[in-house]
């Protein structure tokens, strides 16, 4: 049986500009832009309380702190501390399978759950000697217990799942810590009087087809604590790189989706780069609030590796798909990945 780790910095950019800014520190902040539809791209765990969350409208989470210091994005400073983050994972795991800047699975192959347990305080020590940040580790047989175990954790915390207590770890929580179940899923089954992720484990296969469709047995299996998915290596015969968000709420417009894919285009142009890879194609992939995928893309002239050219290519599928309803996640993939060493194309 394989071990999984799940890493995740918290709080990322409120910890980075904390860590710089003395006078940020123990405040409550969000990382944001300055124009007047900028949204909340992170909260630091001090604004948390006020509910303040990533993807809300900026001015909405000033009207529920006054008090809020709001920072500017330093990608070049987020950049630098990933790649710190990920040496240490690529070091002390076996693969490493990056899920954004501040995010990764590794596999940590057969090993005891003690064993697994001190990669974990090690990588943890590791990191913040190298960043001065800190990062959550869940440890667990399958990918997704070892999310919710890392989440369970925050901030700064370690929790192992031992093999085989995976479905009556994850049992008496929340339906909606379950992978899948957002909003709209989770009233439905609420409704219903499933409220917890046991309850809806105990349903029969006809049971789960009447109330969640086809997605249902998916979604039950989850429940019960299986999850086949592999840990894959992002450097293994590369082709594509993806970055998605799930938000905490469904977000409404398209302008508040935009600083979002921004983020997500500087993300993969870093990792891009960082492989020594360029991307012909620029697509984009919505959830929307009903779980329906809308997708679009785009090819370029000349491969790039540009978080400009990445983020004005997405942003034009983003308006091409012009989501009919509220969406639940975006994500912004690169595709037909290459490796030249032609020039880039300009902006435009």
């Amino acid at each position: 049986m394989r071990v999984i780790l799940h890493a995740d910095l918290d709080a990322f950019y409120a910890a980075v500009a904390q860590r710089d800014d003395p006078a940020l520190r123990g405040v409550p902040l969000v990382v944001a832009g300055s124009s007047r539809r900028a949204v909340v791209l992170t909260a630091s765990y001090e604004a948390r309380p006020f509910g303040i969350h990533s993807a809300m409208p900026l001015f909405q989470a000033r009207a529920r702190c006054p008090k809020l210091m709001v920072v500017a994005p330093a990608f070049d400073k987020y950049r630098a501390a990933s790649v710190a983050v990920f040496e240490i994972l690529r070091r002390h795991t076996r693969v490493v399978q990056g899920l954004s800047l501040d995010e990764a699975f590794c596999d940590l192959g057969d090993v005891d759950l003690a064993h697994a347990m001190a990669v974990g305080r090690r990588i943890k020590e590791d990191v913040r000697a190298a960043t001065a940040l800190s990062i959550s580790i869940g440890v667990a047989a399958n990918k997704m217990v070892a999310k919710i175990a890392s989440d369970d954790g925050k901030p700064d915390g370690l929790v192992g799942v031992p093999p085989g207590e995976e479905a009556g770890y994850i049992a008496d929580k929340p339906i909606g810590r379950l992978w899948g179940v957002g909003p709209k899923t989770q009233a439905r089954m609420n409704a219903r009087g499933i409220e917890r992720i046991a309850q809806l484990a105990a349903l029969s296969d006809e049971q789960t087809y009447a109330l969640l469709g086809r997605y249902g047995r998916e979604l039950r299996d989850l429940s019960r604590g299986i999850d086949g998915r592999t840990v894959s290596d992002d450097h293994d015969d590369v082709r594509s790189i993806s970055s998605e968000e799930t938000f905490e709420r469904d977000v409404a417009s398209v302008e508040e989706l935009l600083p979002v894919i921004r983020a997500q285009a500087d993300e993969l142009a870093e990792r891009l780069r960082t492989r020594g890879l360029r991307a012909y194609t620029v697509g984009v992939k919505v959830k929307l609030a009903d779980f329906t995928v809308v997708g679009r893309q785009t090819s370029l002239a000349e491969p790039a590796d540009d978080a400009r050219i990445i983020n004005a290519a997405a942003a034009f599928c983003l308006r091409r798909a012009a989501p009919p309803k509220a969406v639940r996640l975006i994500g912004v993939r690169v595709a037909s990945l290459v490796h030249v060493e032609a020039r880039q194309i300009g902006l435009f």
